[in-house]
Formats: C-alpha cells, structure tokens, sequence
C-alpha cells in the first residue's frame, strides 16, 4: 500500500467508529498473528499507528510479544501501538468476572476468548519484549489505585476509557481500561 497520508490502522474494529480517517480492520482481514496477511497489504517501516482496544487479552502472552514483534515490523520508526485491555488491578468484583480468562458465561459472550487479564505489569512486559518503549496512559496499580496521563484522541481514540466512555463519567470509574502507548524505538 503505497500513500502520501500516514497509514493508521485500527485493529479488530468491531461495531466502533471512533476513530475516522483510520483503516478498522476485523480478525479476518489482517490477523495480528498472520505475517502474510501483514505482508499481503503493508510495507515494512509503512505504519503510523495502530490502534487495538480490547484485542490483546485474546492472545495468550507468547500470542501477544509475537503480535506485538509483527507490528514493530510494519511501523515507522517512531510510530505506536495504542493498545487498551481489562485491567486486572481494578478492584471490581463484577467487573472482573466480566473479563475473566473464559468470560463469565456462554461461549458467544465476547470475554469467552479472552486468554489472559493483564495488569500494567504484564502488558509493559510484553511490549518489552517485543522491543517498544512503554508508556502508561491509564491504569490501576497493585493497591487499586488509578493513574491516568494526559492523552489525545486525535492519536487514537480508546472508547472503554476514563475520557471518552460515559460509563466512567461523573467521578466514578465502572469500566475502565488498560492503556498504553507502545513505541517504536
């Protein structure tokens, strides 16, 4: 794909349009663990930004630091993986049922894939690993505290977040995410 605008892509778009001007892909489309699908569509060093809110708990963690060494593949120097999942530090009994490894009930329920509950720990780890500099923009830590950094939608919109998730309004978090900016070096 060869183009004058910056290649941004949201990854497993599902019923979400937050973020116009950006490629929403689905599983089926450009799966983060099929290089060749990856191949078939992008230049290494092409990508701007990628987008993946609520994808990376479907990957267990050796799925995710593969996906995430894929996409360093195909991102510019410097560009990112702006990249939200459940945070296993916020301290919500019904919440955390919600996203449990499994999901909380019949296998059509969108947690019924989920692999792993990642804390800011895992997920930093894993983008490590992959090699991306990590930068937290919201998350609980292991006292059930919550931490948010100033961040822009016109990077990437996150729906489930304390900024733009209505659920999260009015001083009370009830469906928060774990996010992060991982960079290319």
């Amino acid at each position: 794909m060869t183009t004058t605008q910056p290649i941004k892509i949201v990854i497993g778009a599902g019923v979400y349009n937050n973020n116009p001007g950006w490629l929403h892909t689905q599983e089926e489309e450009l799966n983060l663990l099929d290089r060749s699908k990856w191949e078939e569509r992008f230049e290494r060093n092409s990508i701007s930004a990628i987008l993946a809110e609520h994808v990376w708990e479907h990957l267990t963690f050796e799925e995710g630091v593969q996906a995430a060494k894929i996409c360093y593949d195909f991102l510019k120097p410097s560009g990112y993986i702006r990249c939200a999942v459940p945070d296993g530090f916020f301290r919500d009994d019904e919440y955390q049922s919600m996203v449990q490894v499994g999901g909380p009930g019949p296998l059509d329920h969108p947690a019924s894939s989920h692999k792993i509950v990642h804390n800011y720990n895992t997920l930093q780890k894993l983008f490590d690993e992959a090699g991306f500099d990590v930068q937290l923009l919201e998350y609980f830590d292991e006292h059930g505290d919550f931490h948010d950094h100033d961040w822009d939608g016109k990077d990437g919109v996150i729906f489930r977040s304390k900024l733009y998730d209505p659920r999260n309004q009015g001083g009370s978090l009830k469906f928060p995410s774990l996010i992060v900016d991982a960079i290319k070096r």
